[in-house]
């Protein structure tokens, strides 16, 4: 089966839609969360167990993969989807988020979305001859310095491509650099042309069937974004990632994904890059996105958070030792049904690994069970 995206219902109240996204290894209803699977694994879970959270599919990384295991053993494995026993869709980015997170994110401790405000602090805005002190970028692609032995690694949109279809994965993303909320505007647009670039060597590199998407760029930038929607929306991608810094604020946010979707053609996917916290689900599913990947769900409960109906909650925390009542009442995933928050909250405790699995699990089905309640609403004219 080759990849389609059909819409099945739009939202009168909102820019929200139900889709079917059809890949060789299964449908995926939309909107949907696409938890983060770095190294073809959620961290603590099986593949059998991650298919019982109600994840439809899952994102790997590509420049990790191809430091380790590396993507000649994938292949010999018969594609990641064979190597990780998981036989549902299955995305992989393509090593552009690594530009910004191993470069100026680690250089100057920035996420995504702004944490300050330039002016404020001893943070100083980027210029275009600024060079992160372990990446170097380049208009043929990045040199990277590998974190775990140090060898230099060359990653560029042809390079990108060739390691993507080794590794086998449903959906593919064109190389970019996702800039950084401290780039300036120069910086920006000297970036952006270089993304641009190289969006249209990886739709010529591309050899395979898997489906390619293209990814928005342009900063905080408004008229950025909405050129390069206009121009990466006028390619022939199978959809279209909205990446790179996302403002000083989740109101920004929200707006730079408004100018970042302006000129994307209606009938193909949209995958928002790195948000999804349980606050933004529904602003930005109330925007138009589809997809959206995340570490949150998984990544909170590694440290003993656990996602409820009443809030989070700390499980870490002693007073739970004496709370025999289920993490969620309103719950039915296994781990709610099983197990009480004095037990998870004692594992915690001994430092058994079985809480990170427990927590892990009932993370993924919330929030899967929440945004499949969206759907729920946007069929019945309600969302």
């Amino acid at each position: 089966m080759s990849f389609q995206f059909k819409i099945i219902k739009k939202s009168k109240k909102s820019k929200a839609r139900v889709g079917i996204i059809k890949t060789p290894h299964g449908n995926i209803e939309t909107p949907t969360l696409v938890p983060v699977a770095t190294l073809a694994s959620l961290r603590t879970l099986t593949s059998e167990e991650i298919s019982k959270t109600k994840t439809q599919i899952i994102i790997a990384n590509t420049f990790h993969l191809h430091l380790r295991p590396g993507e000649q053993i994938i292949k010999k494995a018969g594609g990641i989807h064979n190597f990780m026993s998981w036989q549902r869709p299955i995305m992989t980015d393509s090593g552009g988020f690594q530009v910004f997170s191993l470069g100026f994110g680690k250089d100057l401790g920035v996420g995504k979305i702004l944490k300050y405000f330039p002016g404020k602090t001893n943070k100083k805005e980027i210029n275009s001859k600024t060079q992160p002190s372990t990446v170097k970028i380049s208009d043929e692609g990045v040199l990277f310095r590998s974190p775990l032995d140090g060898k230099e690694v060359f990653l560029g949109p042809k390079e990108s491509i060739k390691i993507q279809e080794k590794i086998g994965a449903d959906i593919i993303f064109a190389f970019d650099e996702c800039t950084f909320p401290l780039a300036s505007y120069e910086y920006t647009k000297e970036s952006l042309n270089k993304t641009h670039r190289w969006a249209k060597i990886c739709l010529k590199a591309k050899k395979s069937k898997q489906a390619l998407y293209g990814i928005i760029q342009g900063g905080h930038f408004k008229d950025l974004r909405e050129e390069s929607s206009k121009f990466i929306g006028s390619l022939d991608f199978d959809g279209f990632g909205i990446g790179g810094d996302l403002g000083r604020n989740k109101k920004e946010m929200i707006q730079i994904i408004r100018w970042s979707l302006k000129h994307l053609p209606e009938n193909k996917p949209r995958h928002l890059l790195g948000i999804g916290r349980l606050e933004d689900i529904e602003k930005i599913i109330k925007e138009g996105i589809d997809t959206f990947d995340c570490i949150v769900p998984t990544h909170y409960a590694r440290h003993g958070t656990a996602f409820t109906s009443q809030g989070k909650l700390d499980l870490r925390k002693s007073k739970f030792l004496t709370d025999f009542s289920p993490l969620d009442k309103n719950c039915d995933c296994p781990v709610c049904k099983t197990y009480t928050r004095s037990y998870i909250t004692h594992l915690f405790k001994a430092r058994e690994i079985t809480a990170l699995r427990l927590l892990t699990f009932h993370n993924l089905y919330f929030f899967n069970s929440f945004i499949e309640k969206i759907r729920k609403k946007i069929k019945a004219g309600k969302f």
